[in-house]
C-alpha cells in the first residue's frame, strides 16, 4: 500500500508541475518560431546580396581580366632589386647633389649680377674683361655667283 500511495503522490506531483512544464514547452515553441522566422529574413537578405554582387562580378571580371597581365609584368618590375634601392638612392641624391645644384644656382645667380653691375659701368678700367663672351655665328659668306639660264632654242 505504501507503494501505491507513493506511485499516487509521484503521480500527483507531476500532474502539478505540468502547467509549467507545459508552458516552458511553449515559449521553446515560440523561440524556435522567432529563431526559424530569423533564419528566413537572414536568408533572403543574403540571396538579395548574392544578386548584387553577382552584377558587380559580372560587370568588373572583364576589366580585371584585361588588367592582369599589365600587373603581372608591373609585378616583375616591382621585384627588381633597383626598385627595393630607390630609397637610398634618393636620399643620397637630396643629401648630396641637391646642394651642390642649390651652390650653383646661387653662383649663377650672383654672376648674373655681378655682369648686369659690369654692363651698367662698362666705362671701368679692365671691365671688357670681365665682360661677357659671346659666341660669334659664322659669317655668310659675301659672294654670291649667279648662273645664266640655259638658251632655249
Amino acid at each position: 500500500m505504501d507503494t501505491a500511495f507513493a506511485l499516487l503522490q509521484a503521480q500527483t506531483e507531476a500532474l502539478a508541475q505540468l502547467p509549467d512544464v507545459v508552458g516552458k514547452i511553449d515559449r521553446a515553441v515560440r523561440g524556435l518560431g522567432e529563431t526559424v522566422q530569423q533564419a528566413r529574413d537572414t536568408i533572403a537578405a543574403v540571396q538579395r546580396l548574392t544578386a548584387r554582387m553577382d552584377g558587380i562580378v559580372a560587370e568588373l571580371e572583364e576589366p580585371l581580366r584585361e588588367l592582369a597581365p599589365g600587373l603581372r609584368k608591373l609585378a616583375v618590375v616591382l621585384d627588381d632589386e633597383v626598385v627595393s634601392d630607390l630609397p637610398q638612392t634618393l636620399r643620397t641624391i637630396q643629401s648630396d647633389v641637391l646642394p651642390v645644384i642649390r651652390t650653383l644656382a646661387d653662383t649663377h645667380d650672383k654672376v648674373d649680377r655681378l655682369m648686369g653691375l659690369m654692363d651698367a659701368f662698362g666705362g671701368l678700367p679692365g671691365a671688357g674683361l670681365l665682360g661677357r663672351r659671346r659666341p660669334q655665328p659664322p659669317a655668310r659668306p659675301s659672294i654670291v655667283v649667279e648662273q645664266d639660264p640655259p638658251v632655249r632654242d
